[in-house]
């Protein structure tokens, strides 16, 4: 028989981003509330939120061409862009207000601007990305933008992508300096090292093994030491699942009626890393190119400059694979454990609907050495393979769910949030954008599962995010004005703000338009 614990107002599994926010925001609301943290590694931010295991962009949709879409008759839908951006915006304002109140540390450890490029080639797409940039440019958010198809303003702007290119057919691209590269391990144990001041329980080498209702309705989590071997039972009133790729199963545990029918995919990645200090200080961007037809969102290619220790790196990816496992330092047995009498059929539906990326992940798993260097040379032509190592990124776990739209076993591509009817329990499922739209995601946690509370909260939520429940693209100038402080307080100027007031309307672009 297990230890009894002592009842807590909330339990956060998983020492991530996701818990690491939610955390973070009802210690400021509710700093009464007894908070405690179960995580199986032996520290903060060491699986999905971990520096080497995810691209670190801070996801605003300025460079990540799968956010705007084609329609039929040549426009662009940019709606997906401005919603990202402006999610982005909300973690921006968040941690501006932890650096202000002296909250977390030296926000350049974990924050740094860097501008975000998109780059394609070939006659269609060069249209497609002009279209893109006129159509995002009459958005405050995306003022700043610059396009390009004029060869000297690129090797301008990525000497290291055209030096010894041959150039024969059109190339463009966009660039906004705005862009930054956001450390998320450094920012996760930044967070987890408040809560630990602050009296939140964080409980490292804990896997939860079991979860059930009480029978006065509090959830009652079954707890492994991993050192003693010892079996405790943690007793709260919410409970918040936030284990990255291994969510689903833990969800799975709940037995709650909303934890049926979804399934996941599971998607692993490498990283190819340079290790010669001369390249990696030849360039200074995130370059996103286009996915291969039939790839996953995740899978865009792109030649990312970061900022991991405090020390400039260069990471080229990334390179899909396939893996059973939900987590890097999971188990083989994942994926089949996840299939349930309830997601059975889900499943099976996904796999008929997605072979295009079943075959896609087959040739990218039997890449050889010298394939990955080939299409890195797609953006490097002069890179030498005794420059580049190989790391293996983050797993991912796409969820698979019935959609109206998609009909059973739709593949979703982003991060999704589910809620028992009660509000309870909430589990964070799905991939990119993940972190980057934190605060966002938790807002979204708060509101569906304290709407007792959050005419109480409002104040404060809007003291820390002051855009809360504003649509920053129809509020031109308090954008510029929460751009410009966000900027200031997270040391990211002066680059970061190289974006235009929304009164001047007049475009900025480069070569012919």
């Amino acid at each position: 028989m297990g230890n009894l614990r002592e009842k807590a107002d909330v339990i956060l599994i998983g020492a991530g981003v996701m818990s690491a926010t939610l955390g973070s925001l009802l210690k400021e609301l509710a700093p009464e509330w007894n908070i405690n943290v179960l995580e199986k590694l032996d520290r903060a931010g060491e699986e999905s939120s971990n520096e080497w295991n995810n691209a670190g962009t801070g996801h605003s949709a300025l460079c990540e061409l799968n956010y705007t879409t084609e329609q039929p008759d040549g426009t662009i839908d940019i709606t997906k862009a401005v919603k990202i951006n402006e999610q982005f915006q909300l973690s921006r304002q968040f941690w501006a207000y932890l650096v202000n109140q002296h909250l977390i540390r030296d926000p350049q450890d974990f924050i740094r601007p860097l501008p975000h490029m998109s780059l394609v080639h070939g006659e269609r797409n060069v249209e497609f990305l002009k279209n893109r940039f006129k159509a995002l440019s009459n958005s405050p958010l995306f003022h700043g933008m610059e396009f390009s198809d004029d060869p000297e303003k690129l090797k301008e702007w990525v000497p290291l992508i055209m030096k010894g290119r041959t150039i024969t057919e059109p190339m463009a691209a966009t660039k906004i300096d705005s862009g930054t590269d956001v450390n998320f391990g450094e920012l996760t144990r930044m967070l987890m090292d408040h809560l630990t001041d602050n009296g939140v329980q964080v409980h490292y080498k804990h896997l939860v093994k079991q979860m059930k209702r009480t029978n006065d309705n509090r959830w009652s989590v079954k707890v492994k030491n991993l050192v003693s071997g010892s079996v405790d039972y943690h007793t709260a009133d919410f409970v918040f699942i936030g284990g990255g790729g291994g969510s689903l199963p833990l969800l799975q545990k709940t037995g709650i009626p909303e934890s049926k029918h979804i399934g996941g995919f599971p998607v692993s990645g490498l990283f190819m890393v340079c290790n010669n200090p001369d390249v990696i200080a030849e360039h200074q961007a995130k370059v996103y190119g286009k996915a291969k037809v039939g790839a996953p969102p995740m899978s865009v290619p792109h030649l990312d400059t970061r900022y991991i220790d405090n020390k400039k790196t260069l990471l080229f990816g990334p390179f899909a694979g396939f893996s059973p496992k939900f987590l890097k330092t999971g188990s083989v047995f994942d994926l089949i454990k996840s299939v349930k009498p309830n997601n059975l059929l889900t499943m099976l539906a996904a796999g008929v609907k997605e072979l295009s990326l079943t075959k896609y992940l087959i040739q990218q798993v039997l890449l050889s050495n010298e394939k990955r260097m080939e299409e890195l040379r797609e953006f490097i032509p002069e890179a030498k393979r005794e420059d580049w190592d190989i790391v293996v990124a983050g797993q991912r776990v796409q969820v698979i769910k019935d959609t109206e739209a998609g009909g059973k076993g739709t593949l979703q591509f982003g991060t999704e949030v589910v809620t028992a009817a009660d509000g309870s329990i909430a589990a964070l499922l799905g991939a990119s954008p993940g972190a980057s739209t934190a605060v966002h995601v938790m807002l979204e946690v708060l509101e569906k599962c304290f709407p007792q509370h959050l005419e109480e909260w409002e104040p404060k939520i809007k003291e820390m995010i002051p855009s809360y429940g504003v649509t920053l693209a129809e509020n031109p100038e308090l954008f510029h004005t929460i751009h410009t402080n966000t900027a200031q307080t997270l040391g990211l100027t002066p680059n970061d703000l190289n974006v235009e007031r929304p009164l001047d309307k007049e475009t900025k672009a480069s070569g012919n338009n």
